[in-house]
Formats: C-alpha cells, structure tokens, sequence
C-alpha cells in the first residue's frame, strides 16, 4: 500500500477534522498515512517521502489560509510527481442559503492561481462553529451567514460537513492507490 500524506490548512478547524477522517479511511484501508498542517516544518520532508499525497483548506471570507497557495506554488512539482488530491471546505458548499457554484469558484481560483491541476478535487461544505468565535468574528459571521438565509443562532455550531461524502472520496483515493491486482 501507499505512504499517503494529507495536509491541510485551517482557519477553525474543520479542514483538520475533514483531512483526519480522509487519513482515517485511507489508513483502514491499509496505507500508510501521515498527516499535517501544511505550515508544518515537516511537512516538506513528509512530502518528498509520500508516494500520495492530498492537500486541503478552508475558506473564511473569500480566502483560504495564509500559506496554502504559497506552498502549492512553490511545491508544485513535488505534487505533480506523485498521484494527489485537493479538497476544499467552504460553508457556501452546504446548509441553508448555500451557493455551491460559489464555493467551486473559489476552488478554480485557487488551482489557477496555484498553477496547479490535482487529480482528485472535491468541496465541502464546512461548519458554523460561532461558540468557538470571538465577540466580533461571531457577529461578523452572524450577519454574512444571515445576509445568505443561513442559521444566526450564536449560541451553538451547525455542522454542514457531509460526512458520508468526505468517506467517498477517501474510498475513491484508497481505491486509486491500491495495487493493480492480477487477473
């Protein structure tokens, strides 16, 4: 099996969260997996010893982390050299008021402006995590999310992640990377 490495960049959380369960799936089905921040010192070392590799992020007001794009483009090659994915997380991609168009959008920004194209991509819808905000981010969030239809409810967290979807497209990488097998 494969030596599998799943980075992520995130704002609140979720795209760690949504790259553990990828690392998950793919571990369950044999591979070896390795998982990091993106800005992780190691994560150039790991990267240059995966034989996979799948990067993701989230978006938060339009943008994805500092230090994604920076190391897409600057590692390109690296991702090229080796079978690879890229997921997305972006409240847009589900749950009231979601614009789904909008969050690919950002997606063919962001492999544009990398000058990348992965093999795999896929966007999910992310999380409402307003418990976990400061005082202005939760209002700044309550009147974006109100603005589109959305929950403004700042007393708990809505999860839009599809999870079911996320396991999908882990089964599909696992899939991808196992062995051709003798007929």
């Amino acid at each position: 099996m494969a030596a599998i490495l799943v980075l992520h960049a995130t704002v609140d959380g979720q795209a760690a969260r949504i790259a553990e369960r990828i690392a998950q799936v793919l571990a369950r089905g044999g591979h070896e997996v390795e998982m990091l921040p993106v800005q992780a010192r190691a994560a150039l070392a790991a990267l240059a010893t995966s034989e996979a590799v799948v990067v993701g992020g989230s978006i938060r007001y339009g943008r994805y982390p500092r230090g994604l794009l920076q190391f897409v483009r600057e590692n390109r090659d690296a991702l090229d050299a080796r079978p690879n994915a890229f997921f997305s997380v972006c409240l847009s991609a589900g749950g009231p008021g979601a614009n789904p168009a909008a969050a690919w959008g950002y997606v063919e920004k962001f492999i544009s402006d990398g000058g990348w194209q992965p093999g795999r991509i896929a966007s999910f819808a992310g999380a409402l995590l307003y418990t976990r905000y400061n005082p202005f981010i939760r209002l700044l969030m309550r009147l974006i999310v109100g603005m589109a239809g959305g929950e403004t409810d700042t007393s708990r967290d809505y999860e839009y992640t599809d999870w079911e979807a996320v396991e999908r497209f882990a089964a599909e990488l696992d899939l991808q990377l196992r062995p051709a097998r003798a007929a």
